[in-house]
């Protein structure tokens, strides 16, 4: 069993835009900005334990990364960019830095943590990954997302835009989402910095101008970084106009 994708054809472009989702996200996260890049074949993920991958089960970053390498294979795609939103650019910037996927031509991440450098910050966040590890297990995926998208980095969403994502989210399988946050979780990510710093592909970084996390992680990352007017972390679906305009300028340079 291979990692379920939606798959299309680009027009012209040989090389494939490879699109990852953030946590308890699934395919449809990335297809509104994606549909605009026309020109390129695009490939929406679902990755281990969403989406139609769910009953795929990983232990570590390094299994999520043998998945990954066993669908491109099977697509026969050799040639292509990792675009990851949070949960998804730690996937690529994992899968880049260390070399675990060959035919890598360049990466976005939007969002994404490239690692933390303190133990006692790692424990920190593995003690709280443990504690929503829990509730996604025990509770109503209403009542945990409700809660999920309370929390500080996602302070830009309005009511509105909140209720949005905990409809569209309660349709996962709570206790293999406990699974990957836990096998992915940031507490267990080593620290990206010197490998990204070491690549020979191109690395751009975009995040939304009220996502103040993520833009002070922009500020110490070695990457060109882009900021997407209007939007906080979910730049991607706060502005997706925004966003596929920037990948279309970045991708044409």
């Amino acid at each position: 069993m291979t990692l379920h994708v939606v798959a299309r054809e680009g027009e012209q472009a040989s090389e494939w835009l490879v699109f990852l989702h953030g946590f308890s996200g699934d395919n449809r996260e990335w297809q509104t900005v994606g549909e605009q890049l026309s020109g390129y074949s695009r490939l929406y993920v679902d990755l281990p334990g969403h989406g139609g991958s769910a009953e795929i089960s990983v232990a570590s970053f390094d299994d999520v990364c043998c998945e990954l390498q066993k669908m491109l294979i099977s697509y026969n795609i050799l040639n292509y960019w990792l675009v990851g939103y949070s949960l998804g650019g730690r996937v690529a910037m994992y899968a880049a830095s260390q070399a675990k996927l060959a035919g890598l031509k360049g990466l976005v991440v939007e969002g994404g943590h490239p690692g933390l450098q303190d133990e006692i910050a790692r424990r920190e966040r593995w003690h709280s990954d443990e504690r929503w590890a829990q509730r996604f297990r025990t509770e109503s995926l209403t009542q945990v997302f409700d809660a999920w998208y309370r929390q500080p980095v996602f302070a830009a969403l309005s009511e509105t835009q909140r209720n949005a994502l905990v409809s569209l989210r309660v349709d996962n399988n709570g206790p293999r989402l406990a699974d990957m946050l836990l096998a992915t979780s940031l507490a267990v990510q080593p620290d990206l910095r010197a490998g990204l710093r070491a690549r020979s592909y191109p690395f751009w970084y975009l995040c939304g101008e009220r996502d103040l996390k993520f833009r002070a992680v922009a500020e110490i990352l070695d990457a060109a970084h882009h900021l997407i007017p209007n939007a906080g972390h979910n730049a991607h679906r706060e502005n997706p106009e925004s966003v596929a305009r920037c990948l279309a300028q970045l991708l044409n340079d």
